[in-house]
């Protein structure tokens, strides 16, 4: 087994430990209500936490709950962690199958198997 190949094997065994995500932006909004005797009419305003994402090339919002602030956040982490190791997978096959002909190559000639 190749370098690349155990390094793959690793990053899967990860990827199988990942926990719940969702595949959108964390945002913190300040936004005013609409009520002119609110604080927010006198330039306070309101703190809100949304979560941005894409359907169809469109931007849709959804707010996320003062209680569930702290495990969406999470969630967010999470699919950042999936994307940067689905890359990292990628990157190991590709190795793998650069290396595949030239090894076979080396083999062929009866010397030792390409690590690179």
């Amino acid at each position: 087994m190749s370098r690349f190949e155990t390094l793959r094997a690793a990053k899967l065994k990860q990827l199988a430990a990942l926990g719940p995500f969702v595949a959108a932006s964390f945002c913190r909004v300040n936004r005013r209500c609409g009520n002119p005797g609110c604080k927010c009419a006198k330039g306070q305003p309101h703190h809100a936490v949304v979560l941005t994402y894409k359907v169809r090339s469109k931007t849709r919002v959804v707010h996320v709950p003062k209680d569930l602030v702290e495990e969406v956040h999470q969630w967010v982490k999470e699919h950042q962690r999936l994307k940067r190791l689905a890359r990292e997978i990628s990157n190991s096959s590709l190795a793998i199958i650069h290396c595949h002909v030239p090894a076979r190559r080396a083999a062929a000639r009866g010397r030792k198997r390409f690590q690179p």
